[in-house]
């Protein structure tokens, strides 16, 4: 899958845009800012709006051309994003570290989703 994907970011365009998803951006529109993780980022189309927004974002994918799109997005718009690469039980988040937890087209095992929860304080 990480081949697809960096594959499928590779060229200079962003597959789905700069522009959040709709959804999210509904979303999010309605909440306060906070800490957010955003699983499965791609080109980071909405850890960049979350970011323009106030929040303090995170964010992942398997994607190591898609984390330099994102980076780049992020600098083009002089926001900052924290993103990471590499599978979610890889990656040292803590339990409780988030406000929210945003998944946006993401696909994720069972065990994948249990990490999750615990990543977000209620």
């Amino acid at each position: 899958m990480k081949d697809f994907w960096n594959e499928r970011y590779a060229d200079k365009d962003y597959v789905y845009g700069q522009a959040p998803n709709e959804y999210f951006k509904e979303k999010i529109d309605e909440m306060r800012p906070g800490k957010i993780l955003l699983p499965a980022e791609g080109e980071g189309r909405n850890a960049v709006y979350a970011a323009l927004q106030q929040w303090e974002v995170s964010a992942f994918d398997i994607s190591e051309k898609g984390k330099e799109k994102a980076l780049n997005l992020a600098n083009n718009q002089s926001v900052e994003i924290d993103y990471k690469v590499g599978d979610l039980p890889e990656l040292d988040y803590k339990d409780e570290q988030f406000d929210v937890i945003a998944l946006i087209f993401a696909h994720f095992s069972e065990e994948e989703k249990t990490i999750l929860r615990t990543l977000k304080s209620y």
